[in-house]
């Protein structure tokens, strides 16, 4: 425990420093995530150490906007939390593994970078009543990662580019072509930013994370109709217009595909020690 609470504890000096189943266990794949995955086959010469050095430079970018909660045990129960759902997700294993934080923020927001970095302010930890909630939002986001939406979102010619030279590290001291790469990954840096932060990801991206979000909490025991009861509540603040709803498809939409996923599953009981360790934060 010691081990994995200095490595949350140094991701996080990081990140300073630069800046309960569903009906079916392996139910079929939905026409989104059909299209999510063809979507996929553009950016699979995108290695994993690239697309985690995207990932951090887009955290970095986020964090010159959001300041990190300097909360030592709510960052690690949203480890915990998120770890859990994330070794159900599709894609357990990236680079550098998962690593969870949370922004000082009261607007309701999630960010899910490329490589496995997730962002969640604490006005999006508020909507959650419970620990299934929290399991929703960050489940949502572990399937960003693993569709890998963020580097989807980059232009292609681009990232045909940055494969073909991998000397991005020392490419603004040397000058030249290699100048010329380091603006080309500053461009795709833009480009998740963008996406993930104003325009958002397509609807057929979020309906697949949302079906990849209820196979993962079911599948790490959490009871997926949470995904539903969070929505819900996202539903009534939806007129707002300020966080996640800026970049999102209509909830109510999203809510409407979740219920009919999980239409046949019967209410669960949240287990008492998992109530006592979401209450024992301070959110």
């Amino acid at each position: 425990m010691k081990r994995f609470f200095l490595s949350i504890t140094l991701m996080a000096m990081l990140l300073l420093l630069v800046s309960h189943a569903l009906p079916q266990a392996h139910p079929p794949a939905t026409r989104a995530e059909m299209r999510v995955a063809r979507m996929q086959q553009a950016t699979r010469n995108v290695d994993e150490t690239s697309e985690y050095r995207l990932g951090r430079a887009v955290a970095a970018r986020i964090l010159t906007s959001y300041q990190l909660a300097q909360d030592p045990k709510l960052q690690l129960y949203l480890n915990e939390v998120g770890q859990t759902v994330a070794r159900k997700s599709s894609r357990p294993d990236t680079f550098r593994g998962y690593h969870f934080a949370v922004l000082e923020s009261l607007e309701p927001n999630a960010f899910a970078c490329p490589g496995g970095i997730i962002l969640i302010t604490r006005g999006m930890l508020k909507l959650c009543g419970n620990e299934d909630e929290v399991a929703a939002a960050l489940a949502h986001e572990v399937a960003h990662v693993a569709h890998r939406d963020g580097v989807n979102s980059v232009v292609s010619s681009r990232w045909a580019a940055v494969v073909a030279d991998r000397r991005i590290a020392a490419a603004k001291e040397r000058g030249g072509r290699a100048a010329e790469m380091a603006a080309l990954y500053e461009d795709s840096i833009n480009d998740v930013f963008k996406t993930m932060v104003t325009n958002g990801y397509s609807r057929t991206a979020e309906w697949a994370a949302d079906q990849e979000a209820l196979r993962s909490l079911s599948r790490a025991g959490y009871n997926p109709q949470a995904l539903a009861s969070l929505l819900t509540k996202m539903l009534a603040q939806e007129n707002r217009g300020v966080g996640i709803y800026r970049t999102h498809p209509p909830t109510a939409l999203r809510l409407a595909r979740v219920n009919a996923q999980i239409k046949d599953l019967k209410p669960e009981k949240i287990p008492e020690a998992r109530e006592r360790r979401f209450k024992e934060q301070k959110i």
